[in-house]
Parts: structure tokens; sequence; C-alpha cells
């Protein structure tokens, strides 16, 4: 198993993407502290992913806080428990929903629409790579994963998303530079790069058909990724066997985006 004896801390684990990754983390044998604002969602999240056939095989255990992933106070005692009571926190991933804000243009939009996604990620990401940095420090290892961008390459065309591509921008610097800083400790920073997940999109979404259609067109597969393709690429990513992997963009955009 790839994470077998590994603690990871999932900020956002009520919401797909966290549970995609929680899922895979605990397939590979990881212990995954699952957090979230509501403790009934983190139940039936913390409940799917134990009920997980390859999860009971793997004996991957889940454990749930509520917090809030804004709040600095929390966000630290949270990570000092899970340092102190599990001996390490050996990877952190921040899945914390940005908010979709698109169709309008950024001339004709409003600073608090526009800003919101930005200042979110900005508070977040920080906060909680902050906190794990500093024990992964101490223990000289760690993973900080991030997910979305390389919002830092080409801008989004032909569809308007406001504060979204920026905030993702801001992501991607802020994994560059703590790859730089933490790589001397032993810590890698890593980005998985998504272009959107077609399964993420809610069912009774009005606008779910244009929009699956909108991301699954530029790609070369004829599809986006899976739940499954996320949890599995993280999975390697925050293992061993790819150790040699920092301040990177993985790109799983099923060829939407040609490195």
């Amino acid at each position: 198993m790839l994470l077998h004896g590994r603690k990871a801390i999932i900020y956002g684990g009520t919401g797909p993407i966290g549970r995609a990754v929680a899922t895979g983390f605990a397939r590979e044998g990881a212990t995954v502290h699952l957090t979230g604002r509501r403790p009934s969602a983190l139940d039936a999240a913390a409940a799917e992913i134990l009920a997980d056939a390859g999860v009971q095989a793997a004996g991957g255990t889940v454990h749930t806080a509520a917090l809030d992933a804004l709040d600095p106070d929390q966000i630290t005692r949270h990570a000092d428990h899970v340092a102190e009571t599990a001996g390490s926190i050996d990877i952190s991933f921040n899945a914390i929903g940005l908010g979709d804000v698109h169709g309008t243009s950024l001339a004709e939009m409003e600073l608090e629409v526009f800003e919101r996604p930005v200042i979110t990620a900005a508070r977040t990401m920080f906060l909680t790579t902050q906190a794990a940095a500093r024990h992964m420090i101490g223990q000289g290892s760690g993973v900080l994963l991030f997910f979305g961008g390389d919002g830092g390459r080409d801008p989004v065309r032909d569809y308007n998303i406001g504060g979204f591509q920026v905030a993702m921008g801001l992501v991607d610097t802020l994994r560059r530079q703590l790859a730089a800083e933490l790589g001397p400790h032993g810590i890698r920073a890593v980005t998985l790069q998504s272009g959107g997940i077609a399964e993420a999109i809610p069912e009774n979404d009005p606008d779910r058909q244009s929009i699956v259609d909108m991301i699954t067109a530029p790609t070369m597969l004829g599809r986006t990724a899976t739940f499954t393709d996320v949890g599995d690429v993280a999975a390697f990513i925050c293992s061993d066997k790819a150790a040699a992997i920092t301040a990177a963009s993985i790109n799983i955009t099923a060829g939407a985006v040609a490195d």
C-alpha cells in the first residue's frame, strides 16, 4: 500500500473532491483526518469512505473534526492535536470550495464578487499549509497537496469566471514558493490540475449538461478525469513513489491542456 501508516488532513472533506481524495488515501492505507463545517455532513462522508471495499481491504481509517478552514485558531488547534495524537502530519490537502463566479466579465464585475474567491483562497491555503508545515519541518518530511490550476498558464477564454482563475493563479504561486522554502526540510508541494471534473457537477444543476460539455469538449480523451482518477493520482503523488516531484502541477486534464 502506497500510504500505509501515513496521516493526512483533508480540509473541505465533505465536498466531492475532498471525499474522492480521502477515499484514494484510505484505499492505500492512510489514516485520514476529515474536516468540514457540519458534523452531520462529516459523519456521512466518513461513512461513505469507510463503506468502500478498497478502504476496508486496506484497513484505512477516518477521523472527523468540525472546523472552519478560514479560522486560524481552529486550524492550528486541530493540526496540533493531530500531530500530538497521531504522531505526525504527513499530508495536508485543501479542497475548500472557492465558489463559482461566471457569466460576468471582469470589466463589469463588482469588486466584492471579484475578490471573494481570491480572498478565500489566500486565507485558507495559507493558514492550512502553514499549520501543517510547522509540524512537517520538525519531522523532516511531508506533502502539501493542492487542487485546481495551473491558473498561471493560459487565461480561460469564451467563459467569464471572474476572480476564480485569479485565485487559482494565487494558489499556484503559493505552491511554488512553499516548494522552494520547504524543500530543504524534505517537504513537497504539488498541485493536481484537473480542468474540471464532470462527476462533480450536481445532477440537479439545470446547467449541468452545458457545463459538462464545456469541460469535456477540449479534452483529447473525450472525457474528464473521474473521482477515482483524482484519488488514485493524489495517493501516488503523496507516496514515496513520487518523492522527486515538487513545485509541479500534475496534469490530469485528459488532454484538455497539453504540456
